[in-house]
C-alpha cells in the first residue's frame, strides 16, 4: 500500500513477518538520496560497508569514502564501499573470501551493517559475506535492477556459485531493510530491464492471473503503475517466505517456477550466453509445455505465456550453439535435486495456480529441452 512519511518521498511498503527477523520493504523515487534518514527512522546504525559492481558506482559516481549521494552523515556512520565485478563472475567463493579478508583487516565490529548496492549477484553475495563474516552481521538491501527488486533483495537467500552448479553454497540472512529505490532504474540498459520481467511474469503465473494479465502487455520503465507492480510482487514472495522461510515445507519451492531448466542453461552457457532473467524466461517456456502435457494446463495458457515472454523482449528459443547434453547433465547438479538424484519440478494447473513437486520421466525433459530450440 502507498504510504508517506513527514520528511520521506510517497512510497508503498510491504512487511516481511517473521518474528524476530521482520522487516520492510520501500518501493519508491527520491529514496536512495535520503538513505541515512532512512536507516535511521529504523534505527539502523553502526559502521557502514558498502558492497556493489562497478555499473552501479560508475552510473552513480560513488567513491570508496562518499557519502553524500546516501544522504549519510560521516558522524551517523562510518562509510567504506568496495567494488565487485560485474555479473555471475561475482559470485564465487574466491570473491567472498576476498571480502571477508578487507572486513577482517578494516576490524570491522559485529555492530557493523553490510549494504548491498546493485542486482541480484551483488545482494546474493553481499547476504552471504553478512551471513558468514564473524557468524552473521546486519544487512541491507538496495536493489538497482528489476529482477532484484522483484526478487531477489526479498527472502534471505544468499550465496554463491560452485562450476558445479548454481547458488551451491549460501545461507538463509534476511536483511534488516530493503529500499528499491525506482530512479535507479534509468541508468539500467533495457535488456536488463526485460530480464526483470521474467520475474514478475513469474509471480503472475504463480499466484494471480490479474497480475499476469497486466505483465502480459509490455511493462517499461516509465510505466507510472511500476511501483504498484513491483509492491504486488513483493507481497506475493513475502506470504510465501512468512510461510516457508527456510524451504522445507513445499509452499517456497513455488518461486522455483522456470528456474531448474533456467538454472541448468545458465550452468550449461558458463553464465555468459543469457542474464539471469533471460535463462529463466526460457526455462518457464518450458515449464509452461512440461504443464500442459502432465498438470492439465490448457494449451492456449502456455502460449499465452509465450506472448508474454516476447511482449517483455525476453527470448523464447535457446541459440542453436547452446549444447543440450551439458543442459542436461547440468540438471542433475541442480541445488533443488532430491535425494533420489530426481528433479522435483513447479507445474501450473492454470494462470495463477502453481504446484509443486512433480516428478517427470526423462524423455520428457528431453522433449521440451528440445523444444526449446524451435519456435
Amino acid at each position: 500500500m502507498a504510504t508517506s512519511s513527514p520528511s520521506l518521498p510517497p512510497h508503498r511498503k510491504v512487511r516481511v513477518d517473521l518474528g524476530p527477523r521482520s522487516y520492510d520493504v520501500l518501493i519508491g523515487r527520491g529514496l536512495i538520496g535520503r538513505l541515512g534518514e532512512i536507516l535511521k527512522k529504523y534505527n539502523i546504525y553502526g559502521d557502514l560497508v558498502t558492497i556493489a559492481d562497478s555499473d552501479y558506482l560508475r552510473a552513480w559516481a560513488i567513491s570508496r569514502n562518499s557519502t553524500e549521494k546516501f544522504g549519510i552523515e560521516q558522524r551517523q556512520m562510518k562509510f567504506t564501499a568496495f567494488q565487485v565485478p560485474n555479473g555471475e563472475a561475482a559470485k564465487t567463493l574466491s570473491v567472498a573470501s576476498s571480502l571477508h579478508s578487507e572486513l577482517a583487516e578494516m576490524k570491522l565490529p559485529r555492530s557493523a551493517v553490510l549494504l548491498a548496492i546493485g542486482g541480484g549477484v551483488v545482494g546474493d553475495l553481499a547476504g552471504f559475506v553478512a551471513a558468514t563474516y564473524l557468524r552473521g552481521i546486519a544487512f541491507v538491501q538496495v536493489p538497482t535492477t528489476l529482477l532484484a527488486m522483484v526478487d531477489s533483495s526479498v527472502g534471505g537467500k544468499t550465496g554463491v556459485n560452485l562450476p558445479e552448479g548454481k547458488n551451491l553454497v549460501g545461507a538463509f540472512h534476511q536483511p534488516k531493510l530493503v529500499v528499491a529505490d525506482l530512479d535507479t532504474l534509468k541508468t539500467l540498459p533495457a535488456k536488463e530491464f526485460a530480464a526483470g520481467t521474467a520475474e514478475v511474469i513469474k509471480y503472475g503465473a504463480i499466484k494471480d492471473k490479474a497480475l499476469f494479465d497486466r505483465v502480459a502487455e509490455g511493462v517499461k520503465p516509465e510505466n507510472k503503475d511500476l511501483d504498484e507492480i513491483i509492491e504486488k510482487c513483493g507481497a506475493i514472495k513475502a506470504r510465501i517466505v512468512e510461510n516457508d522461510e527456510f524451504e522445507t515445507k513445499g509452499a517456497r519451492a513455488l518461486l522455483n517456477f522456470g528456474h531448474t531448466i533456467g538454472h541448468a542453461i545458465e550452468n550449461a552457457t558458463g553464465y555468459k550466453t543469457y542474464l539471469h532473467g533471460e535463462a529463466i524466461a526460457l526455462g518457464m517456456r518450458a515449464a509452461a509445455w512440461l504443464s500442459v502435457w502432465q498438470a492439465g494446463l490448457p494449451e492456449a495458457d502456455a502460449l499465452r505465456i509465450e506472448a508474454a515472454l516476447a511482449a517483455n523482449a525476453l527470448p523464447i528459443t535457446l541459440k542453436p550453439e547452446v549444447d543440450r547434453a551439458a543442459i542436461l547433465a547440468a540438471l542433475g547438479n541442480d541445488k533443488k535435486v532430491a535425494a533420489d538424484g530426481r528433479n522435483r519440478w513447479v507445474l501450473l494447473k492454470s494462470l495463477g495456480e502453481a504446484t509443486s513437486g512433480w516428478e517427470l520421466p526423462a524423455d520428457l525433459v528431453e522433449k521440451v529441452v528440445n523444444l526449446l530450440y524451435t519456435n
